[in-house]
């Protein structure tokens, strides 16, 4: 349920742990009407996280920039597991990556299977966990807060190991 104040402030109460007093629900208030911010991400077997934040959409040329950023930074063959979405599948996207074939294997995770893929967990740790009932005042802070999440899951090993456990695949 979400309610819109004549602020334009949508007002949205909050069903995790507060410090709120006994039987009163807190309710949140953030702005609606912020640009689109986007994410792109990785985690790997050797518990590393990277992570490109976008203003706007992910679109092909990101996920190059992605990928290349990976390769600058990671020794050795690399292999990316990609769900279906449109810039990973992009002629341009596959036309490029096949220039770093020796070093780079794609493979294509069927379309909905968040379980098989660790760095949805990765997601779903800074969204319900390190982000839980924040509100900032603006996409800069946001980002600040997104950043400084990251950086303390790097500094997590013992949890990423867990994104690896939690996946039926064998990595």
């Amino acid at each position: 349920m979400v309610f819109v104040d004549e602020s334009g402030f949508s007002l949205t109460p909050y069903r995790g742990r507060t410090w709120a007093p006994r039987g009163k629900t807190p309710i949140l208030r953030h702005c609606c009407n912020w640009p689109k911010l986007s994410a792109i991400s990785g985690v790997t077997p050797a518990l590393k996280v990277y992570m490109q934040l976008v203003k706007g959409s992910i679109k092909t040329p990101q996920v190059i920039h992605f990928a290349r950023h990976l390769l600058n930074h990671i020794p050795g063959p690399i292999c990316l597991f990609w769900d279906n979405n449109s810039p990973h599948k992009s002629k341009l996207t596959r036309e490029t990556l096949a220039d770093f074939a020796p070093r780079l294997s794609v493979y294509r995770l069927p379309a909905y299977a968040p379980e098989l893929n660790p760095d949805e967990k990765v997601w779903q740790h800074l969204k319900c966990d390190a982000l839980r009932g924040f509100c900032p005042a603006d996409l800069t802070e946001l980002i600040n807060k997104i950043h400084c999440a990251t950086r303390n899951l790097r500094r997590r090993p013992a949890l990423v190991k867990s994104f690896f456990k939690d996946c039926p695949l064998s990595f």
